[in-house]
């Protein structure tokens, strides 16, 4: 009797298991775009997660990667905050918002972030997206410049010419509107 009770203790198991695995997910895609995408939407952020949406801009996933960059900017990260105006200033992943792109830049500058102070001098110069106030603008060039921003030497070596460093393809964008 007791080695007939073997073969329906194998088979019963299966029958009786839980399909939940309270231990968590097996072998998770730690390092995928949608991994990082997820970890953000559950409120992660972190400097490999929110470095993550360069990989994930450069792509073509602009609204995937503004996801992500949105919610590490306001987790003070600055790097997603110049990301972020980049979005804004070219309507990658939303709308064309050059109030918008200037806020992140004007925020990134005010926490000390050279490429924050190097665009928020640009838009101040240019106008765009806040009041144009060209010293002031300078002055966040100058600041960007001594704390090492090559582009920022190079402008100020350029007589801050915005030309130096504005394509051609961006010229209608900086305009004056009268």
């Amino acid at each position: 009797m007791k080695h007939a009770l073997i073969p329906l203790l194998l088979i019963a198991p299966p029958a009786l298991a839980d399909d939940t695995d309270p231990g968590g997910t097996l072998n998770p895609s730690e390092m995928t775009w949608e991994s990082m995408l997820d970890r953000a939407d559950r409120g992660e952020t972190g400097m490999v997660l929110c470095a993550s949406g360069y990989m994930i801009t450069k792509k073509g996933e602009h609204a995937a990667a503004r996801r992500l960059f949105e919610r590490c900017a306001e987790a003070g990260y600055t790097g997603a905050m110049t990301w972020m105006s980049q979005l804004d200033n070219n309507g990658l992943g939303g709308d064309y918002d050059p109030d918008a792109a200037a806020g992140w830049d004007r925020r990134a500058a005010e926490l000390g972030d050279p490429v924050g102070k190097f665009n928020h001098g640009l838009n101040l110069m240019r106008g765009h997206g806040t009041a144009r106030d060209e010293t002031l603008g300078r002055q966040f060039v100058d600041e960007a410049a001594a704390a090492g921003l090559a582009v920022a030497k190079r402008l100020q070596g350029a007589g801050y010419d915005l030309d130096e460093v504005t394509p051609d393809a961006d010229n209608w964008k900086y305009a004056p509107v009268f």
